[in-house]
């Protein structure tokens, strides 16, 4: 009855937002003031997609959690914990509780800070030690992605269990989780992460019951529930396969793209003064017609391996003979001049010195292609053996520095499913001040950005239409942030110069847009089923600096290689940064915002304004205020006091987690 209901006030839900914004296209906007109009109208759009999104997901909500099936016996797991530069005791804490998992499997602790303080501890606790080797040194460490990656290649368990090192599991974990493996197309399960020094109210917002609720068991009804970093079990063949198909692909793209960038290089290089020279202009010639046959290779679904190797061989014999020549000729010149001098007796060559000279010779930093440095790039591009990694299969993505995204989503466009069981099985420690929720939210939203814009959903063979739109969803809601300044700019406008966006405040807008906003929240509450959602709201809203910048510093890295930094959220409060100065925008758009409501007022009383405009003008100033005014409490947040219950839906076999400030 729940989901009928669900799907009833959907279904109208969409309707009438469809309804709302096409009037608001084609009959309303005010073009004498199109700069504010069409902005605003966009911002409804955005918003509209972005309910859209969420309705799809909520349409198929699943809930695994009530009856698990039993784990198949004698499976081998591993359970990893990762850490950089989180306190020891907080680790260890974590190791205590995964030696204490119920069902048979092997601890590791996965440190990429290399402590051997810590290593002595787990050890000595009974857990196994992995840090980093010294293949990794000057090599891309690609964060907790390459973490986890280096100890796939030193484990041989097979499925893994994923944990923070803040994330405390309960006995049964691993009881719950895996028998959803006994289908062989499950590549990972999720469970939902649970902040257990959060209180009632959730001043910052960390809990996200939103998210690891309706959206996620929406996600999961449409397999495009991903991994959230934490709290998951994994099966290694499919990371290894996903990590394999991924060595070929990165293969593939990099010869072609040497191969394209060689033809085009060449033909420039023919044109310069060096290559003038006969024999120089004749080799040239033969290496460019051998990167041409070589993409003819490719498109014709040929083997990487024998293009790339038969470029290279036509290339090194084409030096070669030419390098020969030269030298034989030199070699002529000096028996010649030695004749002349009479010294026949050192006419005897040495046929291997005279090979071994040839060789040397013909090496590329020594032919006459040395001179052509543009052309020497792309030869050695064409050298396709991943030495920029530390190690040549990856499989965890490391294309952001949000690994779990990523790597599901090649997950699914592979063919595997994924399940998010709806039960809390860790109990973790969320961000207790301010800047730290700020830093963690920066980076979930870059990481997101930055797959959005290098493996774009929309684009990605093998996701399903459902499995795109899953997708897209996550991403679209980072984009906020600037909708959000059009939501703040649209009431200053009004109540500062009486401008409004659209033609009248009308009985037909009304007529449209109140049923609209009315469904839309009722949507979010019968979605969530009880669970809050005004405080995920506020913070959409408020955020809208950090999604802006997210979205800026991501594009910037994708399209021009700026880097973004990596760091880990601290587990404590942190002293020293003033909110105010991170809360700047926000500040100042509150200050603007009530400035706005007054002189409004003060306009209206004047005659300036007429009262309907007015009163909606100001209510929509108040709940901008209201949004904003989470961060009042965000920001005097002094950190959690152990007064609050275990989470509501834990099970009787979890066991009591306490979590002190």
């Amino acid at each position: 009855m729940r989901r009928l209901v669900l799907r009833v006030v959907i279904v109208f839900t969409l309707l009438l937002g469809v309804n709302y914004v096409a009037w608001r296209w084609l009959f309303s906007l005010n073009w004498d003031a199109w700069w504010i109009a069409v902005p605003l109208v966009a911002a409804e759009t955005f918003s509209l997609i972005d309910v859209s999104l969420f309705a799809l997901a909520a349409w198929r909500s699943l809930d695994h959690a009530s009856s698990p099936p039993d784990p198949a016996v004698g499976l081998t797991v591993d359970v990893f914990i990762t850490t950089y530069n989180e306190e020891p005791e907080l680790v260890l804490a974590t190791v205590r509780a995964a030696l204490a998992i119920e069902y048979p499997h092997q601890t590791w602790v996965l440190d990429d800070g290399a402590r051997p303080h810590l290593k002595e501890a787990a050890e000595q606790l009974g857990a196994g030690y992995i840090s980093r080797g010294a293949e990794w040194d000057g090599k891309p460490r690609h964060a907790k992605a390459g973490n986890l990656n280096n100890a796939l290649q030193q484990t041989q368990g097979e499925f893994f269990l994923v944990l923070d090192a803040d994330q405390v599991p309960n006995p049964n974990i691993l009881d719950r989780m895996l028998g959803y493996f006994s289908d062989r197309r499950v590549a990972f399960v999720q469970s939902p992460q649970w902040f257990g020094n959060v209180q009632s109210d959730d001043p910052l917002g960390s809990q996200a019951p939103l998210f690891y609720g309706p959206i996620m068991r929406g996600k999961d009804g449409w397999n495009a529930a991903f991994f959230c970093g934490s709290n998951a079990v994994m099966r290694r063949e499919a990371l290894m396969q996903l990590g394999l198909s991924g060595y070929v692909a990165d293969t593939e793209r990099r010869v072609r793209t040497a191969f394209a960038a060689g033809q085009r290089v060449i033909r420039r290089a023919r044109r310069r003064p060096e290559a003038k020279d006969k024999r120089v202009a004749a080799l040239l010639a033969h290496v460019e017609e051998a990167f041409a046959a070589g993409n003819r290779d490719l498109a014709a679904g040929g083997s990487i391996a024998e293009a790339t190797y038969r470029v290279q061989s036509q290339t090194d014999a084409a030096v070669r003979n030419l390098v020969a020549g030269d030298l034989a000729a030199l070699n002529a010149d000096l028996a010649q001049l030695r004749l002349e001098l009479g010294d026949p007796h050192e006419l005897a060559e040495d046929a291997g010195v005279y090979a071994a000279a040839v060789d040397r010779l013909a090496a590329r930093d020594l032919s006459p292609l040395g001179a052509l440095e543009s052309v020497m790039a792309v030869l050695e591009a064409a050298n396709i053996d991943r030495a920029h990694e530390a190690q040549p299969v990856m499989p965890l993505s490391t294309i952001s520095v949000t690994e779990d995204m990523s790597t599901s989503m090649r997950l699914h466009a592979a063919g595997w499913r994924s399940v998010y069981h709806h039960e809390v099985l860790a109990v973790g420690l969320a961000p207790e001040d301010l800047p730290s929720m700020l830093s963690q939210r920066l980076r979930w939203a870059q990481g997101t950005i930055q797959v959005m814009l290098r493996e774009n959903p929309l684009t990605m063979r093998g996701l399903s239409l459902a499995q795109r739109l899953m997708y897209l969803g996550t991403m679209w809601s980072y984009l906020s942030g600037f909708a959000a300044v059009i939501y703040f700019a649209g009431p200053l406008v009004y109540l500062l110069t009486g401008i409004l966006p659209v033609h009248a405040l009308s009985l037909e807008f009304f007529a449209r847009f109140v049923p609209f906003m009315i469904l839309n929240q009722a949507l979010f509450l019968v979605a969530a089923n009880g669970a809050p959602t005004w405080r995920g709201q506020q913070y959409s809203l408020a955020l809208f600096p950090t999604w802006i910048r997210a979205c800026t510093t991501a594009a910037a890295n994708v399209w021009f290689g700026r880097p973004l930094g990596f760091a880990v959220t601290p587990k404590t409060r942190q002293s020293g940064v003033k909110p105010l100065r991170l809360l700047r925008f926000q500040a100042i758009v509150a200050v603007l915002l009530a400035l706005a409501c007054l002189l409004g007022l003060v306009r209206w009383l004047l005659g300036l304004g007429e009262g309907l405009g007015t009163l909606v003008n100001v209510t929509w100033a108040v709940y901008d205020l209201l949004a904003l005014a989470v961060l009042i409490g965000a920001a005097k947040y002094q950190g959690f006091e152990r007064t609050e219950a275990p989470a509501p839906n834990a099970r009787r076999r979890q066991r009591p987690v306490t979590v002190e400030k």
